[in-house]
């Protein structure tokens, strides 16, 4: 099986037309969606009419990336067991969504997570330092997506990759600009629907292969490879850098812009509750499959012939559709990954675009007294200017490796957003100064040490040894927002914060506005 003539490089037709149907299938969406959105809470969060099944759908599909199906598919084949690491990692956050962050989030929020931090903090300095990290988080997770859209492009249509690049950029615009979050959602959705049943399809042609029977995948890769592939250690050798893995994995989830953003698509805390179950389900469904599909690639394809493709193995997902199902199957599968990095980036694109207009025009330019005719037409403006510079940096990022980008979004969410958010909805003391030396600090220290790490120092500046230890920030710039936090606030009190405390508990939990 290690020397099939894989056609990956050359014009697949059929990927090309399962391609032009989603398109065209999610641009009459788009048509339609834009009749009904008007006013801001439409363009933000289609007027908190998604139902919680609905809503559970589209987080999965803007949960799943392309970096999840491609990337954890390439490691599992090449790393073995410790490709698990990021599957498990990917998803434990959602537990800690669920009983920690949705129902408060909903109760208090209305269009970014910015609004529950500073909902008894001052408004404006909150606002100022939660844009930061949300936007170096959206912009970092827009360079993988939009570098590995237009690698796939070239790859499977034969286009240019330039040319890739800025067709991925306006069709994404077009989404958001004229549908909002009403047509991103039901992107999403179709997205989700199809990434599962293309992966669910890709285990069943794996399996029918070895009795349905994993036990024997699993032993056919020791053969073929060794006890290792079956042992911790392939990927991730030092347990601190495990650790440390886990928790950006794990709490990054939780401080996802564009993840936290969807809760405010339902019409109460029951809903976004339900959502974040129906979500859970899927998206553990989902990643249970991507370690079979790795294993699948490593025994039918081969390593070998992985690697030469792609030294990542970014392609072993699509490699092992060609090898099951032939041509067409890996068309479709390819088709379905590339619906996957759109309807992500169309997320990432609504959710910067809000914080742009939203948090900083209207609550700290306009000190909240912009109309909602004009809050749109500047997130319609925002959303043309993130469509901008996503494409200039997927031209930037041509042929870089754009993987340390994705644990970097991860690791800013975690640090900057995620300890804020929670010391804001649990600490009575928490202040408005301690709020901003929180994100700040955990932004920063999320920078800064991810430059400082063998992914950065070593593996892409090519320094001789990295000054800092760890290969993911998070254990460091987690802890160290927190502890920002608590001293901050220590050191310059809130009266006023605390004096609003129990109104916000009230409301956390009930969903009642005290007056």
């Amino acid at each position: 099986m290690d020397q099939f003539t894989t056609t990956i490089g050359q014009p697949n037709l059929t990927s090309i037309l399962f391609f032009f149907v989603f398109i065209s299938v999610t641009m009459g969406i788009t048509y339609f969606a834009a009749k009904r959105t008007k006013t801001t809470a439409e363009f933000y969060t289609a007027g908190g009419g998604i139902s919680g099944f609905q809503n559970g759908l589209a987080l999965a599909g803007d949960y799943m990336s392309a970096a999840s199906f491609l990337g954890i598919a390439g490691l599992v084949s090449l790393k073995g067991y410790d490709g698990l690491i990021y599957s498990i990692g990917f998803l434990v956050g959602w537990p800690l969504i669920m009983f920690l962050i949705a129902e408060p989030l909903r109760n208090l929020g209305k269009y970014t997570f910015a609004d529950v931090v500073a909902y008894r903090l001052s408004q404006k300095p909150i606002r100022i330092a939660a844009s930061v990290g949300s936007l170096m988080t959206v912009c970092f997770y827009l360079i993988a997506q939009m570098v590995g859209s237009g690698s796939l492009i070239k790859m499977m249509f034969g286009l240019p990759y330039e040319v890739a690049i800025v067709f991925v950029g306006a069709v994404m615009i077009a989404y958001v600009l004229f549908g909002g979050m009403l047509a991103t959602t039901w992107v999403q959705i179709i997205k989700a629907v199809l990434l599962l049943g293309g992966a669910t399809a890709l285990v069943i042609m794996v399996l029918m292969q070895f009795d349905m029977n994993p036990v024997k995948l699993f032993a056919a890769a020791q053969a073929k490879y060794g006890d290792k592939v079956l042992a911790p250690g392939g990927l991730v050798s030092n347990p601190w850098d495990a650790v440390s893995l886990g928790l950006a994995l794990m709490f990054g989830t939780a401080g996802l812009p564009h993840i936290l953003m969807r809760f405010y698509t339902v019409p109460d805390a029951k809903a976004a509750r339900k959502s974040v179950f129906v979500a859970t389900g899927f998206i553990a469904f989902f990643y249970i499959l991507t370690f079979i599909i790795g294993f699948g690639a490593m025994v039918l394809v081969g390593q070998d012939v992985i690697t030469g493709i792609d030294k990542g193995g970014n392609m072993a997902a699509l490699l092992l559709a060609e090898v099951t199902g032939g041509t067409m199957f890996l068309g479709f599968i390819a088709a379905v990954a590339f619906a996957t990095i759109l309807a992500v980036v169309a997320g990432l694109t609504l959710a910067g675009a809000t914080t742009l207009s939203h948090d900083l025009y209207v609550n700290v330019f306009r000190s909240g007294k912009a109309n909602e005719l004009e809050e749109v037409r500047v997130a319609k403006a925002a959303t043309l200017a993130l469509g901008v510079v996503a494409v200039a940096l997927g031209l930037a990022f041509k042929g870089q490796n754009v993987a340390f980008m994705v644990g970097l979004a991860f690791a800013i969410a975690a640090s900057a957003n995620f300890p804020a958010l929670l010391l804001s909805i649990t600490w009575r003391k928490f202040s408005t100064f301690g709020a901003v030396c929180s994100i700040v600090t955990g932004t920063t220290l999320a920078v800064v040490l991810i430059i400082f790490s063998p992914t950065v120092w070593v593996d892409i500046l090519k320094n001789p040894m990295a000054v800092f230890p760890l290969k993911n920030p998070a254990l460091i710039s987690i802890a160290g927002a927190f502890l920002a936090g608590y001293i901050g606030s220590l050191i310059k009190g809130d009266a006023d914060a605390e004096a609003r405390y129990a109104e916000q508990k009230v409301r956390n939990y009930l969903g009642v506005n005290v007056e």
